[in-house]
């Protein structure tokens, strides 16, 4: 029962750090060591499953997808993210840089995490590191696209979203918000939780329909590239990581752009400008500050939680 709970609290990180733009749930998934079971256990969807789910045999179905820690991840994810989107959203609108300070601290300390896990530093790990690095980055200067809610487009973007929130240090959130569909399903899962089902059809089962299939596909290919080349693997990971922490790096500004609809008149972000440092002459920097260093407490305390349940 021990281990389901901290699957649990495990999916519920994931799922916090996936409605965050610029945050993956990869990243917790690595730090918190469960990151190649996941893989594994996605990847055990295949064919032979298929026939032993027609075939009504679950005990052995369950056995072969690691159907308790799967299950249990999944709930953790999903009460993460129905819960927690609905708060992120006000506090996004009201509070902006304590969301963005508290994730680069989650961010920043689970660097050196993810780091170790390389065996050994050779020149072409370091490369793939600054690959890794400079897409990360790059992402943070692309422009948005417009909001669409063409049923394919959408298929699309659960199928971009699920791939970046499964490699760590790429966010899936920030995905969407490139794509201009964040806000669409940020506020399509809150619909949900006041009771208005029609966006079931026409949003989040599109977006759920790719993100299955980006799933399915991404975890055999992360499978083997992490037995034939684990080393460079999270090499590159690292880089994304790295790279990330300009994309959430709190002190920057907004690029807005009126955007004129049915409902109105919206200011849409097109994009971030002028990064720059906090003002330490004023109180609200600090708050900021102190917020990076509770996302950077939060993870040595993940660590901690992880290492004692491995032993």
């Amino acid at each position: 029962m021990k281990e389901e709970v901290a699957t649990f609290l495990k999916g519920f990180a994931m799922g916090a750090a996936n409605v965050v733009p610029g945050v993956s749930g990869g990243t917790i998934a690595l730090i918190t060591g469960i990151y190649e079971r996941l893989i594994d256990a996605l990847k055990s969807f295949d064919s032979e499953a298929l026939k032993l789910g027609l075939g009504f045999k679950i005990g052995a179905l369950w056995k072969k997808i690691d159907g308790l820690f799967l299950t249990t991840l999944i709930l953790g994810v999903g009460v993460s993210i129905v819960t927690l989107a609905q708060v992120l959203e006000y506090e996004f609108k009201n509070h902006p840089k304590l969301i963005w300070s508290v994730f680069f601290g989650l961010i920043a300390a689970s660097i050196p995490s993810v780091a170790k896990a390389v065996k050994r530093w050779s020149p072409d790990v370091i490369a793939v590191f600054f690959i890794g690095a400079a897409i990360a980055i790059s992402m943070a200067f692309l422009t948005p696209a417009s909001e669409s809610k063409d049923f394919v487009y959408l298929i699309f973007c659960g199928v971009a979203a699920m791939c970046s929130m499964i490699i760590p240090g790429l966010s899936g959130s920030f995905v969407l918000l490139l794509m201009g569909n964040y806000r669409l399903v940020l506020s399509s899962v809150n619909a949900l939780t006041s009771g208005d089902f029609s966006v079931i059809l026409s949003v989040l089962l599109p977006v759920g329909i790719g993100a299955v299939v980006g799933l399915l596909v991404l975890s055999r290919f992360l499978s083997w590239l992490f037995r034939q080349h684990k080393d460079r693997a999270i090499g590159t990971i690292t880089g994304f990581v790295t790279g990330s922490l300009v994309i959430i790096w709190p002190w920057k500004d907004k690029v807005l752009e009126t955007i004129e609809n049915k409902e109105g008149a919206e200011d849409k972000i097109v994009g971030y400008e002028n990064w720059h440092f906090p003002d330490l002459a004023t109180g609200e920097a600090w708050f900021q500050l102190g917020s990076v260093g509770l996302g950077i407490m939060l993870i040595l305390a993940t660590e901690y939680l992880a290492n004692q349940n491995s032993k």
